[in-house]
């Protein structure tokens, strides 16, 4: 007789462990089995009946269970998590019993009444990599149930699991933080996460061998919580509780549960001789994975200047970096779940785009978030940059009332936070959009003075000192910018400027060099394609002059001298420079 065929199937595998099953089994193994049995009985089992699932074996501490959709793997999943969350708060910590859960949606073989292949393997290093009393889904879960829940995703990236080659993007359903809060084992109360990015910096460890060397890394944490704290869309944990942890090796989890914040900095110092190396790494204290991280040599000619330039360098760095990982996490909400704070991080990852279609997005999303939240400055200041950025690109239908509407948005923000630098960068746009250099500059300043490591306002900064002929300074303030963000969305604004920074001094050839270094960089607006082309007009290489003009007139097919010369980011003067440099390569206006 011929073998049976292989009988496969595609299901939603959920994979279930206790944690620290060997610990609680040591301390009380009576009292461990008949607490579990009583979960089981009384959680457990009846809510994978009502979802409809099927055991298909337990392993002692945990089980494999098979649903018939992903839709109802995820409910179960949630639904015991918090079941067992609300149980946990009248047990003492040490008695709790808490599960990690991972579930992936995949191809089975079925033998008998178990399932085999990867599709349970994949579910099951899902649930090992699950924080515990959290749940862990792979892609393919994701796409199943995406906006047929009120659940929020988080995109954990594509971490190494044990005998699993290909990648797998996991995805941590966040549940409500009292559920967390009550099925995490910890050392202490969990603390309320804020709504706004929250982030501790613990000691920079002392790698020298030099006891004497502990001031210069204490100093350099310090200066960077301080750093941090200036940022007023930061929540930073205070000195005294980040230092508690010095001299100790924090599980980063715990700490940021401890605390009651998302993102824990650490790093480390090591001096030899008159040679220093800062490592700083910026992780995600939710999810353990790393979101940022660098690595600074210097010569300690000046100490104290050393120190400064790392800690203005550092909390440079992290600013866009957390703002990215923000807005990361705001998009895998559902649409109508979004609060004051999500509509600001969409409007965020809109604006940095510079097209119309965006624009128009970043606007709607600032609006919403003003709607939600009368008193959000940084909402503001958003919506107040929107209306900048519309009227500066040339895609406002009404120029002067989008300048107007910028006024307004950056005045209400410096109404309710006039230390804030985003609202001051934001206010200074307006007379920047004018051509009133001198104003802006006085506002970029301000904006500067309150927080020495805000990129954006140095590089408005340097254009407006560019535009009034002070190439030096304003070449040191772009140079500043692009160190503080070398990834900063509006670096190729920063490049445009170093190219006009030639051309005064009719410098064409190191102009055309920047402004191609401009047009190479991702988001570059139709100004940075004039410039380009018009460089390139200049120096006569008039068949590469053209190809560049289609960029022009693909971005803006109604492109005009007019929009040109009345139009920002350039001085009339500047205009003027682009105006014949398009005119010598046919370009008509």
């Amino acid at each position: 007789m011929p073998a049976d065929p292989v009988r496969r199937r595609l299901v939603a595998i959920l994979a279930a462990d206790m944690v620290g099953y060997s610990r609680l089994m040591g301390a009380d193994e009576e009292g461990t089995l008949e607490r579990f049995k009583a979960l089981r009985s009384e959680v457990i089992d009846p809510k994978i009946a009502e979802h409809g699932g099927r055991i298909v074996k337990t392993t002692g501490d945990g089980l494999l269970v098979e649903f018939g959709s992903a839709l109802a793997a995820v409910r179960n999943a949630v639904e015991t998590q918090q079941a067992i969350g609300r149980r946990n708060v009248e047990i003492p910590e040490d008695r709790r019993l808490t599960f990690r859960i991972g579930i992936n949606v995949g191809d089975v073989i079925a033998d008998g009444d178990d399932l085999i292949g990867d599709g349970v393997n994949i579910a099951s290093r899902l649930e090992g990599i699950a924080e515990p009393g959290g749940i862990c889904v792979a892609r393919s879960v994701l796409d199943q149930v995406e906006g047929k829940l009120d659940l929020e995703f988080e995109d954990i990236g594509e971490p190494a699991l044990k005998n699993i080659e290909r990648p797998i993007r996991v995805f941590r359903i966040v549940l409500r933080l009292e559920t967390a809060a009550a099925g995490a084992p910890g050392t202490g109360e969990a603390l309320a996460v804020p709504t706004k990015p929250s982030i501790a910096v613990l000691p920079f460890e002392n790698m020298s061998g030099d006891p004497e060397q502990e001031y210069f890394s204490d100093g350099i944490t310090e200066d960077i919580i301080t750093g941090l704290s200036r940022i007023r869309w930061f929540f930073v944990i205070a000195r005294n509780s980040s230092f508690t942890y010095k001299g100790q090796s924090a599980d980063v989890r715990r700490v940021a549960e401890e605390l009651g914040v998302r993102y824990v900095l650490e790093g480390s110092v090591r001096k030899v001789g008159n040679q220093v190396r800062i490592t700083a790494q910026l992780i995600d204290g939710v999810t353990g994975n790393h979101v940022w991280a660098e690595r600074y040599d210097r010569n300690l000619e000046d100490i104290f200047a050393v120190q400064d330039e790392i800690t203005q360098t550092v909390v440079g760095a992290i600013e866009p970096e957390l703002s990215r990982a923000e807005q990361g996490r705001a998009r895998l909400k559902p649409p109508d779940n979004l609060d004051a704070w999500d509509c600001h991080l969409h409007g965020l990852s809109h604006v940095w785009r510079f097209n119309k279609a965006d624009n128009q997005k970043a606007r709607r999303f600032f609006e919403r978030a003003v709607e939600h939240d009368s008193e959000f400055c940084a909402a503001y200041a958003g919506l107040a940059y929107a209306h900048e950025q519309a009227y500066g690109l040339g895609v406002s239908d009404a120029p002067e009332q989008s300048l107007e509407a910028a006024a307004m948005a950056a005045r209400q923000a410096i109404s309710l936070d006039e230390r804030d630098a985003f609202a001051c960068w934001a206010m200074g746009g307006v007379p920047y959009m004018r051509r009133d250099y001198n104003a802006a500059i006085e506002w970029l300043r301000r904006s500067i003075s309150l927080n020495p490591s805000f990129a954006p306002s140095y590089g408005w900064l340097g254009a407006s000192l560019i535009s009034l002929g002070r190439i030096e300074d304003g070449i040191k303030n772009l140079v500043t910018a692009e160190r503080l963000s070398p990834k900063d969305p509006l670096l190729w604004g920063i490049y445009m400027f170093r190219s006009a920074a030639h051309w005064d001094a009719r410098e064409w050839e190191q102009a055309e060099a920047w402004s191609s270094r401009s047009v190479a960089t991702p988001n570059a607006s139709l100004w940075a394609h004039c410039a380009h082309t018009a460089m390139l007009g200049h120096l006569g290489r008039l068949d590469e002059a053209q190809r560049a003009s289609e960029e022009i007139l693909r971005l803006k097919p109604d492109f005009s001298f007019a929009l040109l010369m009345g139009t920002p980011p350039y001085s009339e003067q500047h205009a003027m420079v682009l105006k014949e440099g398009l005119e010598k390569m046919g370009l008509q206006g």
